[in-house]
């Protein structure tokens, strides 16, 4: 983990390692949450990936490869450092719910006999899901 310089004007920071099964799913989750922009302008985000299997950012050269998600926080004060990291991890927790229960590695992995009840899927059909990638 590298250490941001000290900003003057933000002088309090963090630094968030979030990690993912793979590239993909971190980057899915990072497209997602960058959309959001901080509401307030006492307080500055920056994402990046990072490779777990190497600490090396930018991109990930093996698409296997765990990976992780990396938020550096800076604010005017502890308090408005707090407010936009929780907020932050009520948006994450959302993103991986979702990653959970629709991501298509987790349906291949399970097969549709784990899928019962779910809507859209009709009940007693057998066999697994093959070829689905995005």
């Amino acid at each position: 983990m590298s250490s941001l310089p000290i900003d003057e004007a933000f002088p309090h920071s963090l630094t968030i390692e979030i990690p993912f099964p793979s590239q993909r799913l971190a980057t899915a989750a990072l497209r997602s949450l960058a959309v959001d922009q901080e509401l307030s302008a006492l307080v500055k985000r920056d994402f990046d990936l990072v490779s777990a299997t190497n600490g090396l950012s930018g991109d990930i050269a093996q698409p296997d490869s765990n990976a992780v998600l990396q938020v550096h926080y800076k604010a005017t004060t502890p308090r408005m450092l707090r407010v936009a990291v929780n907020g932050f991890f009520e948006s994450l927790s959302v993103v991986v719910q979702v990653m959970e229960e629709l991501d298509v590695d987790v349906l291949h992995e399970k097969g549709i006999e784990g899928l019962e009840g779910v809507q859209g899927v009709e009940q007693g059909l057998t066999g697994t899901a093959v070829g689905v990638r995005s």
